[in-house]
């Protein structure tokens, strides 16, 4: 089975189309959704009212915690998939791209990362100020931590792993950066990179601030000196091409 772990706050316009596209996206696969939710308005209605025509959802709604990370451990935790996925809920992450994540799990891969910067991949036309603040957290999380040196898009939150990648994990999680977290704490062999294209917010607000940033920051620093040294893989690439054969 595959878990899709998916945090929420306040994306209750965004649920019905998400839910609907990844249905499309993993006809064939079992698979569940789980929803994380801290939302202050009315999203859990709307969630369990889609769960009336989608039965692989379940929701967690959290009402003394907060923080998209604790939210996404407490859907590793809860997830019953030999494979977890942890993606957005506001459609900037396509659903289509799980069913690629999938197949490379399939051929043998241990994590998957779509990246938006290897051949086939785009940024979704992403201003200046959005390019500079991407590209700087991740050269700056490259440099402080040598495990995400092979990895061209460390720092997105989408991304698929076999459930045993952190059995042993000891994931402290600081803010928005949980792949990192993973990543730099957890136990793996092989990576697959596909390309994906980043898509443009329709609904909701972004959730990018001056606090996100200090919090990355704290974790890289809380991670150098502790993520696992020991731990070697390799990166295999997939072209366009290689991630749609068969269809």
């Amino acid at each position: 089975m595959l878990s899709v772990v998916i945090p929420t706050f306040n994306e209750g316009k965004n649920i019905r189309n998400l839910v609907t596209q990844i249905d499309d996206a993993l006809k064939g696969i079992d698979y569940e959704i789980l929803f994380v939710d801290d939302s202050k308005d009315n999203t859990p209605e709307i969630i369990m009212e889609v769960a009336k025509d989608f039965p692989q959802i379940r929701m967690e709604h959290r009402t003394n915690e907060s923080g998209l990370a604790t939210a996404v451990l407490k859907g590793f935790r809860l997830a019953k998939g030999d494979y977890m996925a942890c993606m957005d809920a506001d459609l900037q992450h396509p659903p289509i791209v799980l069913k690629y994540m999938y197949r490379a799990m399939e051929a043998g891969a241990d994590f998957c990362i779509p990246s938006r910067l290897i051949p086939g991949g785009d940024d979704g036309g992403l201003n200046w100020y959005r390019k500079f603040v991407s590209g700087t957290a991740r050269k700056i999380g490259q440099i402080m931590l040598p495990c995400l040196r092979k990895i061209t898009d460390p720092t997105s939150g989408l991304f698929m792993f076999r459930r045993e990648v952190i059995e042993n994990a000891d994931l402290q999680p600081i803010g928005w950066k949980i792949m990192v977290e993973v990543l730099a704490m957890g136990t793996y062999a092989k990576v697959t990179e596909i390309p994906y294209k980043f898509q443009q917010r329709t609904e909701g607000e972004s959730k990018l601030s001056g606090k996100v940033t200090m919090e990355y920051l704290k974790q890289l620093v809380n991670l150098r000196k502790r993520y696992n040294k020991a731990n070697k893989y390799t990166v295999e690439t997939w072209t366009t091409e290689r991630m749609m054969q068969g269809e």
